[in-house]
């Protein structure tokens, strides 16, 4: 098997289409469930699956299962990272969807609390947890197919794609909702109508699935895989203990993601209720203002990637992120202003910066490790980073504005925004690199 990048074979048109559309189905699915999840945990899901506290304890409950899912994602990318760097990207990339799809479904016809009792919260925690492992695999195989398929003068266009799912997730997610509750108000949409926002992953899931198992093998794993030396190196250690034997690569990831992580929360979590309880913001107006910036985050990752195909990833990722770190208190003022206009700039402005950073990444972290374990490597960066920085970084900035003020909020993203600038600046050039020389 030859390598396309080496000899000048090129996978179809057709082909690429469909490893483009399949890898953007999983990640819109993702984040269109974190995104339904979150709402609706903020609504109705805490008095139907944890009663008997307060309001404030059942919103706490509810949201404690949708932490579960970070945590069972660093399992799902060594699970599934090794089973990748074995197998090939393809069986990962219909399995973890499969897992993914079902799961997000059969939230929508869980049976409540007060239906089966206490197996009600067992349950939901069981499948949140299922999310989250298939999770952990679900986006470095689709970052890699993309990556290792995509024309390398083009990579870092084609793999801003995926990335972008988020976006589009937590668009079509708002849009789902407002809709649903539109249709069946008040107390419809309490007893059963939220059910229907899971079950929207049913068609998301039966297209995903049938785009994705006709999806050829990656070529770059392919050639790999034709090789006796890298069958044997790969029998002789596990693709993530061979990725952790050479950490500098993950560090360099990790670091990148702490700010870029911590940064998109910032934005578009923790302002929700940050303008709304400290400033008077409704909710209707903040909500609106961070789908709209998703658009405007969207359009930064696309044209981020595509910028880092002509000036390097290295330039298109720290010019973002130093404005970051001017940008946050920016931001900070424009939301203490207390007026609409200026919190739509300051989110829309902070949601855009920070796509054309998050843009570049997945193509500079499929480059920065070698064939034989790149989905591991690649994983372990993103889910790593996922539970280290992306999952607590609300709760923190909730915490550090309490006990101290917004001006220790500043600090903490600017520091690990800083961190993002020092990983980035100190890593190796990695723009049109050959996949298959990767070392």
């Amino acid at each position: 098997m030859v390598s396309p990048v080496d000899h000048g074979v090129r996978p179809s048109t057709t082909g690429f289409r469909r490893v483009l559309a399949g890898s953007m189905a999983g990640a819109v699915l993702e984040w269109y469930d974190f995104a339904i999840y979150g709402v609706l945990a903020a609504t109705v899901l805490g008095p139907l699956f944890f009663p008997g506290g307060s309001g404030v304890v059942q919103l706490l409950l509810a949201l404690a299962t949708q932490g579960l899912g970070f945590v069972a994602r660093p399992l799902g990318g060594v699970v599934f990272g090794h089973l990748g760097d074995k197998f090939g990207r393809k069986p990962m990339l219909v399995t973890t969807f499969l897992l993914l799809g079902t799961s997000t479904a059969a939230i929508g016809v869980l049976p409540t609390y007060h239906q089966i009792g206490i197996w009600a919260t067992v349950l939901l925690v069981v499948l949140r947890m299922t999310q989250g492992f298939a999770l952990g695999g679900e986006f470095g195989a689709a970052v890699l197919m993309v990556s290792e398929y995509g024309e390398p003068k083009r990579r870092g266009f084609w793999a801003s794609w995926p990335q972008a799912g988020a976006p589009l997730g937590t668009v079509l997610a708002t849009v789902v909702v407002t809709v649903i509750a539109a249709l069946f108000p008040g107390d419809a949409f309490d007893e059963w109508g939220w059910r229907v926002a899971f079950l929207v992953a049913v068609p998301l899931l039966v297209i995903g699935f049938w785009i994705r198992r006709s999806v050829e093998e990656s070529p770059v794993f392919q050639a790999a895989q034709a090789g006796a030396e890298q069958r044997v190196a790969r029998q002789k250690k596990s693709s993530v203990l061979e990725a952790l034997s050479r950490p500098r690569p993950v560090l360099h990831g990790l670091g990148m993601r702490l700010g870029e992580n911590i940064a998109f929360y910032i934005y578009t979590v923790f302002v929700i209720a940050y303008a709304t309880r400290y400033f008077g913001y409704s909710r209707g107006d903040v909500v609106l203002a961070v789908t709209f910036a998703s658009v405007c985050q969207f359009a930064g990752m696309i044209g981020g990637g595509h910028w880092s195909d002509r000036v390097g990833r290295k330039t298109a990722m720290l010019v973002p992120a130093v404005a970051l770190v001017v940008w946050a208190p920016v931001f900070f003022w424009m939301v203490q202003t207390s007026s609409v206009p200026m919190l739509w700039l300051g989110v829309c402005v902070g949601a855009l910066f920070h796509g054309m950073l998050a843009g570049p990444e997945a193509a500079w972290i499929t480059e920065l490790f070698p064939t034989r374990y790149r989905y591991a490597g690649s994983s372990l960066v993103f889910q790593g980073s996922s539970i280290i920085a992306g999952a607590p970084a609300p709760l923190i900035a909730v915490w550090l504005i309490d006990s101290f003020g917004a001006g220790t909020v500043i600090g903490y993203l600017v520091l690990t925004m800083a961190i993002t600038v020092v990983a980035v600046a100190t890593s190796r050039e990695t723009k049109g690199v050959d996949l298959d020389r990767v070392g």
